[in-house]
């Protein structure tokens, strides 16, 4: 990105921004040529390298999860919580249960994937496709319907 400023009595105003695509172009070029490290290159990685690789982009990731975002909260002050819009229009209690509820959601989703059985594996797309209904017609019994809004819509 280029921006192109000027100064108007003493202060600076962004008159226009020149973006360019150029740099997430090459970057998703390398990414697709990565491809090609599959078969030999990519033995000599040691597994414990990808995985703390894998493990440093969850962690620096969660800062743009709203889940955790929520489940920080518990834990959080009321007066110290962060001016999101969901949290003026919700009240605590409801943040918490929606939250618990996700939790519990996500706890069932990981112990049918990290099962031990094959079996059990299998049933892991029906309960994410079981996810949906749930969200949609259960899930509304327990928390009023403008709540959920305010706490699925994006900053």
């Amino acid at each position: 990105k280029q921006w192109y400023q000027r100064r108007v009595r003493g202060k600076e105003i962004v008159v226009y921004v020149r973006e360019t695509r150029l740099t997430s172009l090459i970057s998703h070029i390398m990414i697709s040529l990565s491809i090609l490290m599959i078969p030999t290159p990519l033995n000599y990685i040691p597994i414990p390298v990808l995985y703390g690789l894998f493990l440093f982009l969850a962690i620096s990731s969660l800062s743009d999860f709203q889940l955790w975002e929520r489940m920080l909260l518990i834990f959080t002050e009321q007066n110290a919580y962060p001016p999101a819009h969901y949290i003026r229009r919700v009240p605590q209690r409801m943040v918490h249960c929606f939250t618990f509820v996700q939790l519990f959601q996500l706890a069932i989703l990981c112990a049918f994937s990290f099962a031990g059985s094959p079996y059990l594996k299998m049933c892991f797309p029906v309960l994410l496709a079981l996810m949906i209904p749930i969200r949609s017609k259960i899930i509304p019994l327990f928390i009023p319907k403008r709540y959920l809004e305010a706490l699925d819509g994006h900053f």
